[in-house]
């Protein structure tokens, strides 16, 4: 199978998230539908459980702590996350269909969705900040920290229809307030940013103070995809390193296709 091959397989991908999610669109037209982030969510949950392997679950609803460690407190609930992605050897404190409540130990993976942030609108000016101001207050649970032993969990942004400037400002605030908690996110299919613990040996090399760091691509059709594809290997019991060629199929890597502006993070 030619190289060429592949990246068209991948780009389908994005292809087929970005023409699902319209189809009920077209149907209603501008009527005031407020299920529609529910079936956006859907549609991803269910092109992400395509490719899962047979040990881990997706579905949505409430990750749960015991905060033993903060005396005089109880336990402590999350908001309600759009995707969870959770092992199946651990048993499930609730579940019902797709809807779920986890202890955080069963937890790889967390994502939020938006169906668009377009132009920043008065109505979406602060939507990127909002989305990562959800996602931080999972840093009250134990297992959401950077530390040396903890396995690393996907914790992604995914928004299917972005039309704003990709190195706007209020990106950089709310990548800056993410501090490294999020580590993927893909803005339409076009715009994706990797958070790095630590750019060396990336080629072309990264000027950066502290190693830590956020990094933009522009990545034609692949944004979706290239979500994806780093989201298995990280939730993957074993890194599928064999399948580099097929989960990333830009010749040369993805750093050929880089923006020079990053953000610097603090270092820890």
């Amino acid at each position: 199978m030619s190289h060429q091959n592949i990246r068209l397989f991948q780009e389908s991908i994005t292809q087929e998230l970005s023409v699902t999610q319209n189809r009920v669109r077209h149907l209603i037209g501008d009527a005031n539908w407020g299920a529609e982030g529910g079936y956006k969510e859907a549609i991803l949950r269910k092109v992400i459980a395509q490719f899962l392997p047979a040990n881990l679950k997706i579905g949505t609803g409430f990750i749960l702590g015991n905060n033993d460690h903060l005396q005089g407190t109880e336990g402590r609930i999350s908001t309600q996350l759009d995707i969870i992605i959770y092992e199946d050897k651990t048993p499930v404190i609730f579940r019902e269909g797709d809807f779920v409540i986890l202890t955080e130990s069963s937890v790889r993976a967390v994502i939020e969705v938006k169906a668009s942030i377009i132009n920043y609108s008065a109505e979406s000016a602060n939507a990127l900040n909002n989305i990562i101001t959800k996602l931080n207050r999972l840093r009250d649970f134990h297992g959401f920290r950077e530390s040396p032993g903890l396995r690393k969990k996907f914790i992604g942004v995914f928004v299917y229809n972005y039309d704003d400037t990709f190195t706007a400002k209020r990106v950089d605030e709310a990548l800056t307030n993410s501090n490294g908690l999020i580590n993927h996110i893909s803005l339409g299919p076009t715009n994706f940013i990797r958070y790095w613990e630590t750019t060396e040996g990336l080629h072309p090399p990264v000027n950066n103070r502290n190693r830590r760091c956020y990094l933009r691509y522009e990545l034609r059709n692949l944004s979706f995809s290239y979500f994806i594809s780093n989201l298995l290997h990280i939730v993957s019991d074993n890194n599928p390193e064999d399948r580099y060629w097929f989960s990333f199929p830009i010749a040369g890597t993805k750093e050929i296709h880089r923006l020079e502006k990053i953000v610097n993070l603090p270092a820890l």
